[in-house]
């Protein structure tokens, strides 16, 4: 066995990381059902305006302004009604001085009327309609282009397509839309001890937990994973299934990356490509790796459950939502006491997990073998390199998994 050296700073990888990620710039056209989560790969202009015509925001009687200025409460102006237009209607009716049109909300303004009188603003008996209210020009009158004009920028390249956004696109008529490919992420457990959940356990295996944490990390935030086989510990296997995974747009592994005489991987690595850095000042996650093979980003992370999910969350994330062009993800944190003193190693970022009930916030980190150090925590505090201590009620910063 031999010791790790230069492990650097967790903020000094993740800029190094960060540095050398590519962001892609394939793109794929797909129907407007299918966009949401999405990010648009170039500006989109509509080919309509929106409203596309003059149109009703109430129902009422469409009527030119000036025919009402004399009307009052006890005086009202007396017009004749030459016709209906219900919503979706088009009809070739023209409003002359002393006439008035009954339109439905959102139905089709008649030309020649400048505005709209309330229901509730007259009196109707048979083709005669007495007006009580005057109305400015433009009352209650939704205009052509009031929400969007024609050959207007509605959404603009880079923005993620939430369903408002979708919504716009739905208004100007776009079935389809250009969005960046989603990155895929070619997923490598190694170990000979691995087997899949399902099969039957004997003596010397356990059950891969990996590979289902870190495809459930990739899907949720923008990429899309591609699981091998297991890798074993051989150089041959090693160089064959790395070969396979550059196929795809990133690439990570799953253990193989300490320093016993066994762990070929990072040597692999290092024959045929770029170490970035291997060893950083974090726990769980001391041994992660990062590489650069033919262009491509390559991972190590850690064998341990806990380590290797920690280090999907501060490393894998950021790096593919640059790549997938998503916005960074957002924490969401809140103040609480801890329930005990804890203690945290000096020189190494702590990231501890713990569970909330209320205001207190109690360990739930046991080991980084152990999964339910994540499973059964509802966030993790941040224990800086400097801090050994964190003592019984002092408040912590948790960040939340959701």
């Amino acid at each position: 066995m031999k010791p790790f050296r230069d492990l650097i700073p967790f903020d000094k990888a993740r800029e190094i990381l960060l540095a050398h990620v590519p962001e892609l710039k394939d793109k794929e056209n797909v129907e407007l059902t299918q966009a949401v989560g999405r990010v648009l790969a170039e500006d989109v202009r509509s080919p309509v305006s929106v409203p596309p015509f003059d149109r009703a925001a109430e129902d009422g009687y469409a009527v030119i302004a000036q025919d009402t200025f004399d009307a009052g409460q006890y005086s009202p102006v007396e017009l004749e009604i030459v016709g209906r237009i219900n919503t979706g209607e088009y009809k070739k009716i023209r409003v002359e001085h002393g006439q008035a049109v009954e339109v439905a909300t959102g139905a089709m303004l008649p030309e020649g009327a400048n505005a709209v009188v309330r229901v509730e603003d007259t009196e109707k008996e048979d083709t005669k309609l007495r007006v009580y209210r005057a109305v400015h020009p433009g009352f209650d009158v939704a205009p052509a282009g009031e929400d969007i004009k024609s050959k207007a920028t509605v959404l603009k390249k880079g923005e993620l397509l939430m369903p408002s956004k979708i919504g716009a696109l739905a208004a100007v008529g776009i079935a389809n839309v250009n969005v960046y490919k989603k990155p895929e992420v070619a997923i490598l457990p190694t170990g000979d001890e691995l087997i899949e959940p399902g099969a039957a356990l004997v003596p010397g295996k356990i059950y891969d937990v990996n590979s289902y944490t870190l495809s459930s990390v990739v899907l949720e935030n923008g990429g899309v994973p591609k699981v091998y086989g297991y890798v074993r510990d051989n150089v041959q296997d090693i160089e064959e299934k790395l070969k396979q995974g550059l196929k795809h747009d990133m690439v990570v592994f799953s253990g193989g990356s300490s320093v016993g005489e066994r762990d070929l991987l990072v040597q692999v690595i290092s024959s045929m490509g770029k170490i970035l850095f291997h060893g950083v000042q974090i726990k769980p996650g001391k041994p992660t790796w990062a590489a650069l093979v033919n262009g491509k980003l390559v991972f190590g992370m850690p064998g341990f459950p806990t380590s290797c999910l920690n280090d999907a969350y501060q490393f894998l994330v950021p790096a593919l939502r640059k790549m997938a062009h998503l916005p960074p993800k957002r924490e969401i944190t809140v103040k609480a006491k801890m329930s005990r003193r804890i203690t945290s190693t000096l020189g190494r970022q702590q990231f501890f997990t713990v569970r909330l009930e209320g205001d207190i916030a109690y360990p739930a980190y046991k080991t980084s073998g152990a999964i339910t150090s994540l499973a059964n925590s509802d966030g993790y505090i941040i224990i800086p390199a400097t801090v050994d201590l964190v003592e019984k009620g002092e408040i912590v910063e948790v960040h939340l998994w959701r």
